[in-house]
């Protein structure tokens, strides 16, 4: 089996010079030192006279080796900018890659994230906030670039800091708190069990799954028997998933697609005895989520089961933010929008009848598993340069694992599986 490089490794035109000082520079400031003020972190800034000032109530601590930067980038692009001065080393963590510094300084945060900012202010986010491009739009159109963006980087990259089962998404762990790199390929076993399991797959089932990855959810449900169709739309994921199927000996059981999933619909109903679909739903876009739905009911045979895993926003958040260019939208998932619980339950009433019947929710194994994705990327650190990433792609990713991991470590986000079946008539 061979992992391959692939020439989309992105540049950097959307990181532009440092932006003129201003009043926009002097409020943001402002907000920044009141925020770490009154929290326990520890904010070093070196000022150009060689002085250094300490900010907060002592934490988790970084250094600011370049403030006028920080705050002119955080006046001109709010969040987008507090990361991208992290990416030109503006600011770092007082510490080394790996060592969660960083994410635990930014879980101080992300636990009072609401409160931040003042609420006086806050009702200006739909003035200030950059608005997600139309060109993100989870159309057909748009999908195929949003997956390519992140999912076919390199192949190579994603093995470099993933279990054996090339899993990339939440593993659920006997015990998260313990967790290390030995129990993560069975704790991602431990996860796809338990939603094939919540979808009856077994001997004989037709399986849908929605989201490829590279195969493992495919693999695990052909020795349980079942048939599967799998679809993706990223070029990487379906040729390493098809080898990896073959090796395993499966590939007479299940059939790896490239598939926008609104395809779907133009199959017969019924088609499928269970459908799976693991961490897909936050790259439709809000937009989109009635499709989604009608597109699962639609294939769903009588009798049978839908499994999602899905990242989660508390609602009213979800509510706030579902149209906010992120950090993560511009760098890292283009077109992403993480759902609440309550609106896929209320898509799903809306435009189907599918209801939701088993709900478990595990955010801090999702904190444990970006933990140990982070450790295993700066590990790997020389082998991701030699795939031709620069410096800079190393500190945007490793931001973007830490970032992730403050979210569900402070329980800003959550992550769920939900089990969904058809109400009858």
């Amino acid at each position: 089996m061979t992992l391959t490089a692939s020439p989309t490794i992105p540049a950097w035109p959307d990181l532009g010079p440092v932006p003129a000082t201003g009043l926009s520079a002097r409020v943001a400031e402002r907000l920044f030192r009141s925020a770490v003020a009154r929290r326990r972190v520890t904010v070093r800034l070196h000022h150009p006279d060689g002085t250094v000032e300490r900010l907060g109530l002592g934490g988790p601590a970084i250094i600011v080796q370049r403030p006028a930067e920080l705050f002119a980038r955080i006046g001109r692009d709010k969040l987008i900018g507090f990361g991208e001065a992290y990416l030109t080393g503006a600011w770092t963590e007082d510490g080394v890659p790996g060592d969660g510094v960083l994410g635990d300084f930014l879980t101080v945060l992300a636990a009072d994230l609401t409160d931040l900012v003042p609420r006086p202010l806050q009702r200006l986010r739909s003035v200030v906030s950059p608005r997600l491009p139309r060109s993100h739009r989870g159309t057909r159109e748009n999908t195929r670039a949003n997956v390519a963006h992140h999912y076919d980087l390199s192949n190579d990259l994603f093995g470099a800091f993933l279990d054996p089962t090339l899993s990339y998404s939440s593993a659920l762990f006997a015990d998260p708190a313990a967790a290390d790199a030995e129990d993560l390929a069975a704790a991602q076993h431990r996860k796809i069990d338990r939603l094939l399991d919540r979808a009856g797959v077994g001997e004989g089932t037709r399986l849908l799954e929605i989201g490829t990855g590279w195969g493992e959810l495919a693999i695990r449900a052909a020795e349980r028997g079942a048939t599967v169709h799998t679809i993706t739309l990223s070029v990487e994921q379906q040729q390493l998933a098809r080898e990896r199927i073959a090796a395993a000996g499966y590939a007479d059981r299940v059939r790896v697609e490239l598939c926008d999933y609104r395809a779907l619909l133009e199959e017969p109903e019924g088609s499928y005895d269970a459908v799976v679909s693991v961490e897909m739903i936050e790259a439709v876009g809000h937009e989109f989520w009635p499709a989604y739905v009608r597109t699962l009911e639609h294939v769903l045979a009588p009798g049978g089961t839908v499994a999602l895993q899905a990242i989660t926003l508390p609602h009213e958040r979800m509510l706030a933010t579902r149209s906010t260019h992120t950090f993560i939208t511009k760098y890292v998932f283009p077109g992403g929008a993480l759902p609440s619980v309550r609106a896929i339950d209320e898509v799903a009433r809306r435009h189907t009848r599918l209801r939701i019947e088993d709900d478990l929710a595990f955010g801090r194994h999702y904190a444990a598993t970006l933990r140990l994705w982070d450790q295993a990327f700066t590990t790997a650190r020389d082998r991701v340069l030699g795939l031709g990433f620069d410096p800079t792609f190393l500190r945007m990713w490793h931001f973007y694992l830490e970032y992730c991991r403050a979210g569900f470590a402070s329980g800003y986000i959550d992550v769920h599986q939900l089990s969904l079946t058809r109400e009858s008539r």
